[in-house]
């Protein structure tokens, strides 16, 4: 289980660190600019979560996180050189796959270290979102999670999804898929359907009374 567990975080570092090279590349950054990208995008959520957990950073404990991060970089750029135009869609569909993989593991890892379901949750929201965030604020982007499409909500319906496995007696695997799916559908869904929580109407304007 651990040595699976393991694999699957690797691949979520993975596909973040895609992401980071992406936003990396549409930012026109040289080399040194697409590993700190990609390093934070990969590895920010997770540094996150075990700080709040008291726990020694993954990353610190294991130096393959940094091997995968940069053989993802590396490879994504060679794929970007053969391309005429910068496919922006693929950043958003790597995010809405790193979002969910990094949801269920942060989840995961705080409900193996104790945390109450409603913690895990959040804390499985904030290894979701957390490098995102971390990206968008260096390349001078609106975050994706303080926009109207279900972003963090689309990790709380996943975590919630999960804890709900749990309850009705399903293993942990099952209970990581469902979470996983629930997350990638919701994500995937507010781009593709423009799902979004309610916000202020933009032509509303504040009265003096």
């Amino acid at each position: 289980m651990e040595t699976w567990l393991h694999w699957v975080d690797l691949a979520g570092v993975a596909v973040f660190a895609i992401a980071g090279t992406l936003m990396a590349y549409k930012k026109h950054m040289d080399g040194f600019g697409v590993v700190v990208l990609a390093s934070v995008t990969a590895i920010g959520g997770g540094t996150l979560r075990d700080m709040i957990l008291d726990l020694p950073v993954f990353w610190v404990q294991d130096p393959s996180f940094f091997y995968v991060i940069i053989l993802a970089a590396f490879s994504t750029i060679m794929w970007l050189r053969s391309k005429d135009t910068f496919p922006l869609r693929y950043l958003f569909f790597a995010d809405a796959i790193g979002l969910a993989f990094f949801n269920v593991m942060g989840l995961q890892k705080a409900l193996t270290y104790g945390a109450n379901p409603l913690i895990a949750i959040a804390l499985g929201t904030m290894t979701g979102v957390f490098g995102g965030l971390i990206r968008d604020v260096i390349c001078r982007e609106i975050p994706m999670v303080l926009k109207g499409e279900l972003y963090a909500t689309a990790c709380i319906l996943g975590g919630a999804s999960y804890i709900l496995g749990i309850q009705l007696g399903l293993s942990t695997v099952s209970c990581m898929i469902i979470g996983f799916c629930i997350t990638l559908f919701c994500r995937l869904g507010a781009m593709k359907w423009n799902w979004h929580l309610p916000v202020f109407n933009p032509h509303d304007s504040v009265k003096d009374e």
